[in-house]
């Protein structure tokens, strides 16, 4: 078995307020988890309104899916205009590793 995740740190447009801020970020949560089927939640920067960090785990048979899907995942985290992808991290282990 092996498991992926992978952080995304985004900065945001022109949010004034962490009400703006879930507007922004609730769509990009719910477009990576619908078009590729995968836990994703805003793991970072909860009380800061203009960045966020969106956390994304993934479990696979063979190493080579979990690259493919969080690869993926990373274009998906990307293509979204309104705001400015910082940085990914991403790390990849095996059961075994635990």
């Amino acid at each position: 078995m092996w498991i992926g995740f992978c952080e995304f740190d985004y900065r945001l447009g022109e949010v004034h307020s962490l009400k703006q801020k879930r507007s922004v970020v609730r769509p990009i949560v719910a477009d990576i988890r619908r078009r590729h089927q995968v836990s994703v939640a805003e793991v970072g920067h909860l009380d800061v309104h203009r960045r966020a960090s969106i956390g994304v785990s993934v479990v696979a048979a063979d190493r080579g899916h979990v690259v493919d899907l969080l690869d993926a995942i990373e274009r998906t985290a990307a293509d979204h205009p309104e705001v400015e992808l910082l940085s990914a991290r991403r790390r990849i282990i095996s059961a075994d590793d635990l």
